[in-house]
């Protein structure tokens, strides 16, 4: 079996957002048979697979991936020729109320999958040793942040996290990097900017000021929205992430980004804007109007940007949706997919943890 010939991958965290993606693509697009591993906690949304829920090629394992026992099972009983590894609790403001749980499920998860990994990777013949693959799926996070006026993240950009979140996948990065120099574990590593399309959990930036400017409530800004981040469509992702797993040099890391910075406050008016275009408000009034900055957040990486030229020149990607035409897709997903989002809605993800009381 070469490289190219992986068939069975499994997928930690296929319940989340980018996860889902994954799992969507690698069954409706590419044929592939996954395995999706999913604790299924807050984040985590069976609804989000119900495209492929009764594909033979899809299987769900309701398992925690601090279970090694668990995983290894999993490993042999579907005899899986490659991990993508994207389980993790993954949100900022969360990891500063709680930052055990990210220590946990990223640091020492991590880890534990690892161990299982390692030991059904020994049990191989030598020819599938050669062609598995164990892909850690991290974040731009830990670089740390760039000024406003230069840089950009490449692979060689040295660690420097500035939250508990983007510590814990900083050590999660160097664990994987450690097992593959130390036990030979043949891994591939990636590094994204900011995801965002269909799917996306409600209390994250973007489908949260949908959601509220639909609906007529305050929308949350942090400081005075001058933060900039690199914005890349989930489903292009997805595609990259495939690449990697499949082409990626064993022992590399590769940057994915969207190449469309963003300051959080012109995304927030890109979205009041696209609405108002739409779905204008019953009112008539513009949705500009609802934008309320609110205390900044400690540790507020001021901006992320990404080179993706390796990915791009290596493996052949690039991404197909710019910011607006893939912002203009997400709006309107959301508008027609009400039947997903509303359950989560009414568990209050609507600015709250913000400080609004919208």
């Amino acid at each position: 079996m070469t490289q190219t010939d992986i068939s069975t991958i499994l997928v930690t965290g296929g319940a989340g957002f980018i996860g889902s993606a994954v799992c969507r693509h690698l069954v409706k697009e590419r044929g592939l048979r996954v395995v999706n591993l999913d604790k299924l906690t807050y984040a985590g949304n069976l609804a989000s697979l119900k495209s492929i829920e009764d594909n033979p090629k899809y299987h769900f394992c309701k398992t925690d991936i601090c279970d090694e026992t668990a995983v290894l099972d999993i490993l042999k009983r579907y005899d899986v020729d490659a991990v993508m590894h994207l389980a993790a609790e993954s949100h900022v403001d969360r990891s500063i109320d709680g930052p055990a749980a990210f220590v946990e499920t990223n640091v020492v998860g991590t880890f534990r999958l690892l161990s299982a990994a390692l030991s059904y990777w020994r049990d191989l013949s030598s020819a599938r040793q050669e062609s598995f693959r164990f892909h850690h799926v991290s974040t731009d996070e830990v670089f740390g942040d760039l000024p406003l006026d230069r840089g950009i993240f490449t692979e060689e950009t040295p660690y420097s996290p500035s939250s508990p979140y983007s510590a814990s996948k900083a050590a999660s990065d160097h664990f994987v990097m450690a097992w593959y120099k130390t036990y030979g574990l043949p891994v591939v590593l990636s590094n994204c900017s900011n995801n965002y399309g269909p799917f996306h959990f409600p209390e994250k930036l973007i489908p949260l000021i949908i959601l509220n400017a639909l609906d007529g409530k305050a929308l949350p800004v942090y400081g005075k929205g001058a933060n900039v981040r690199d914005w890349l469509y989930v489903e292009d992702h997805a595609r990259a992430l495939e690449l990697v797993v499949r082409q990626g040099v064993v022992g590399e890391s590769y940057n994915i980004g969207g190449n469309a910075e963003k300051t959080n406050l012109s995304v927030v008016e890109t979205i009041c804007d696209l609405l108002d275009d739409i779905v204008p408000a019953s009112g008539g009034g513009a949705r500009r109007d609802l934008i309320r900055f609110v205390a900044d957040r400690p540790g507020h990486d001021l901006r992320y940007a990404i080179d993706a030229s390796k990915a791009q020149k290596d493996l052949g990607w690039e991404a197909k949706e710019s910011f607006e035409s893939g912002l203009r897709a997400t709006i309107k997903w959301y508008l027609e997919n009400e039947w997903w989002w509303r359950p989560l809605r009414e568990k209050r993800y609507d600015g709250e943890r913000l400080g609004l009381k919208a």
